[in-house]
């Protein structure tokens, strides 16, 4: 349906693990085979785990709104990729039916123990690479505060070294992941309407693919798990 086309690999397939390590890397580790997520998925899926995960949300009021560099649509020659096509400007695409929404519905449906719909839209950004995905969602208790789910964030992820959540008051740029694999994390809650907001950003080439893959190979021959992955990014 999203794809254009039926399978062919259906039994190698059904021995895949997902390969996002920071929500299944007790099964990559024993895995003959991952998939590994897409820049998308990637960016999304870390921001909004801690709260599927752990029941804060209203499922049906997720929404995520993502943005990428040009590099995350491949280097096929097209239109607009094109320096004169994408520069000074911004739009959206694959509105209502991108092919990595079902994607992110799928483990966000394994995360929360039940069928979800999520609203996904990307966003085509004039600069070479870099993922910005921003979660909205309503919380279940409207008690809770920025400091609240600041800890529960950092206990979902204090085994993952790739994984940095970001003080009060701090908002991650695409920069700072730039030539890493690191993924930051920032957090807030609005009050007045009762959302919580969660920016996440990668390197669409690095954590959102090639350095994903080492982190998965890494864990499936026993190393360890930042082994041969840069850790600072190129800034500015």
């Amino acid at each position: 349906a999203w794809y254009g086309g039926d399978r062919t690999d259906a039994d190698i397939a059904a021995s895949a693990v997902y390969g996002l390590p920071e929500l299944y890397r007790d099964r990559i580790k024993e895995a003959n085979l991952v998939g590994c997520p897409g820049c998308y998925p990637t960016a999304s899926l870390l921001a909004v785990a801690p709260l599927l995960k752990q029941g804060l949300i209203a499922p049906e009021t997720l929404v995520i709104d993502a943005k990428s560099g040009t590099s995350g649509g491949g280097r096929q020659a097209k239109t607009n990729l094109l320096l004169a096509e994408a520069s000074n400007s911004i739009s959206a695409y694959g509105v209502a039916r991108h092919r990595h929404t079902p994607e992110i519905e799928q483990i966000c449906s394994d995360l929360a123990g039940h069928e979800m719909m999520v609203q996904f839209t990307p966003h085509l950004v004039p600069m070479v690479r870099g993922i910005l995905a921003t979660v909205y969602a309503t919380l279940r208790d409207p008690g809770l505060v920025r400091e609240d789910l600041a800890t529960i964030y950092n206990a979902f992820y204090r085994s993952s070294p790739w994984v940095k959540v970001l003080p009060s008051g701090v908002y991650p740029q695409t920069k700072w992941a730039c030539g890493s694999n690191l993924n930051y994390i920032g957090i807030e809650v609005d009050p007045r309407t009762g959302r919580v907001i969660v920016m996440s950003v990668i390197d669409n080439l690095l954590k959102g693919q090639a350095g994903q893959a080492l982190q998965a190979m890494n864990l499936m021959l026993g190393l360890e798990e930042t082994a041969g992955l840069p850790t600072l990014g190129f800034y500015p």
